[in-house]
């Protein structure tokens, strides 16, 4: 991978300056403010004070009066419900959030996840027919629905009715559902446009409540669930989804939900939880699910209901997990030595790999590593149902989406965001795609994207790391995409003579600046190559700043992003 560069942040210097003024804190914190788009007063209060006031109302968004109308009234006439819901997190989190919210005053409810390798992703006729053959009348379809005509059109023939609660982008025609809650449709005034899908259920979950006169206090227990889709799902941390998942870790670390505090048990994370150890403890347990069997067991864990039986059902996704790993870790490395053995690929700003023996619930996680490991558009295909099928993930700056766009007459179906997506074609397909897809690549992929970059806030000397400093530097979590860690940088870093090289290229650092400043412990994550840089001093660092559990005790460390002399 190219060595990264580095690149400041521009600052709005006078909303900084009027921040200090405003605020008192340090200049570097104002900055960080101002970076967030954030100049007055009240609009830092209202970041560093979250409040669920700040919700929008749930029937701005378009066609929610329609839905909450026929959901209620399938409620009034004890009709059965079927919730479906897409089988990764933000999916099952749905299905769980609509059936614990539901199951208070309606016991006719069922849920569907589909089949990951018989039905691939999305509203299936099989799901479609299992609504019918168990007598439903309206199917609640959660994180994914705003694409599926043909089968919302069969449901209809059938006498079935359709509320869509999605996120992803639509078609220009809407399915024939009696309500589609979407903000990124065109015609959606909502406010916000980057819920979840999760989200977009707990707005109908909202918008059903103040219709039955629920008070809004009984819709808190929900938030734990919409904080671990909107954390790995990675949506924007930004508006609602920075206030909902405020809340939510709130929840998750003070009450958690049994299954949930089951998932936290067996992924060995310790409280307080912040969003990454949600993405990287939590999400990969729930994912494991749908990933490598069925996606029920993690709504089975979610929806838990005593104590023994959720830690058991956590302990096999756990187990799951461990697996997941492992064949991701092999997939991941085989994908891996194709490219660095073929010459041709150095010269290609895209890879496409194919290979039908590879398992269908791990190639998004080959694509993110591929991406990872070269800075390239990639998409990772294999064989399913007599069809390739893959998923596709970017690298930051370029649209995922768009270009695959360009290559939709290839596909028999394909859908995502600009960061990431999955497709499906016919398998003599796949080498046309793959050099149209690099020609699309090659002429719109900007730059400055070719290269990774290291995003820098601003220079922070080690004095300046007071206990006040970090106090008001956590109040800008929770940290995602929209509001990142901020990174800062340090000059005339020195060794102190106790860092070292760890195992898997990462390094234990051992730190100050200048001869008389405080010194700081902290670690690089395979930055093991750089650690001469280290030893030769002195450098200048860029970093981030955390809670370190060192020796059981919770310490304030570097993470370092880079060295550079």
């Amino acid at each position: 991978m190219p060595v990264p560069r580095r690149r400041l942040l521009p600052t709005d210097e006078a909303a900084a300056q009027h921040l200090h003024d405003a605020l008192g804190i340090h200049p570097l914190l104002c900055r960080l403010l101002a970076q967030r788009g954030i100049s007055t007063f009240d609009q830092a209060k209202q970041f560093f004070r979250p409040s669920l006031d700040d919700l929008h109302h749930p029937y701005l968004m378009c066609d929610m009066d329609r839905a909450a109308e026929r959901l209620d009234r399938a409620v009034q006439n004890i009709e059965r419900i079927l919730l479906y819901g897409d089988y990764d997190v933000d999916g099952t989190t749905s299905v769980a959030l609509m059936y614990d919210f539901l199951s208070a005053f309606h016991p006719n409810l069922d849920y569907y996840l589909p089949d990951r390798d018989k039905e691939g992703y999305g509203v299936s006729t099989a799901g479609v027919e299992y609504a019918r053959e168990t007598g439903a009348t309206l199917v609640v379809a959660m994180d994914c629905g705003v694409k599926a005509h043909r089968a919302v059109a069969l449901a209809k023939s059938y006498g079935v009715d359709f509320i869509i609660c999605d996120h992803h982008l639509p078609d220009p025609e809407l399915p024939v559902a009696v309500a589609v809650l979407d903000p990124k449709r065109p015609d959606c005034n909502y406010p916000f446009k980057e819920l979840s899908g999760c989200g977009v259920a707990f707005k109908l979950a909202q918008a059903l409540a103040l219709r039955r006169n629920t008070p809004a206090e009984e819709l808190s227990p929900l938030l734990d669930l919409v904080a671990v889709s909107i954390c790995c799902d990675l949506v924007p941390m930004t508006g609602e989804n920075r206030v909902l998942v405020h809340f939510g870790l709130q929840k998750l670390n003070r009450d958690p939900r049994l299954g949930l505090w089951a998932l936290i048990q067996r992924s060995g994370r310790r409280h307080p939880l912040p969003v990454s150890d949600v993405v990287f403890g939590i999400g990969p347990m729930i994912n494991a699910a749908g990933r490598l069997g069925d996606a029920r067991e993690a709504v089975r864990v979610l929806l838990a209901a005593e104590r023994h039986s959720a830690l058991e059902a956590a302990g096999t996704l756990s187990a799951r997990n461990r697996s997941r790993k492992e064949t991701d870790q092999n997939t991941a490395e085989i994908a891996r030595r194709r490219i660095l053995d073929d010459p041709a690929a150095t010269s290609r700003k895209s890879i496409v790999l194919f290979d039908p023996a590879w398992h269908k619930g791990i190639i998004g996680i080959a694509a993110a590593r591929m991406v990872e490991q070269f800075h390239r558009p990639a998409v990772i295909l294999t064989e399913s149902g007599g069809k390739a099928v893959g998923s596709a993930r970017s690298v930051p700056g370029f649209d995922l989406h768009a270009a695959l766009s360009r290559c939709e007459h290839l596909f028999s179906s394909f859908g995502g965001h600009a960061h990431a997506a999955g497709v499906q074609m016919a398998l003599e397909n796949v080498p046309a795609f793959a050099e149209m897809f690099e020609e699309v690549v090659r002429e719109t992929l900007p730059p400055d994207c070719e290269t990774p970059e290291i995003e820098i806030s601003g220079e922070l000397n080690f004095a300046d790391i007071t206990p006040a400093f970090w106090r008001t530097l956590r109040q800008f979590a929770p940290f995602g995409p929209g509001n990142m860690t901020p990174v800062f940088c340090a000059k005339n870093v020195a060794d102190t003579g106790k860092s070292r090289h760890l195992a898997n290229n990462h390094v234990r650092l051992s730190v100050r600046q200048g001869d008389t400043g405080p010194e700081f412990s902290g670690v690089a994550f395979g930055l093991g190559e750089q650690f001469r840089a280290v030893q030769e001093g002195p450098f200048e660092l860029a970093f981030s700043l955390f809670d370190d559990d060192w020796h059981g005790e919770r310490v304030l460390a570097l993470l370092a992003r880079g060295f550079r002399r």
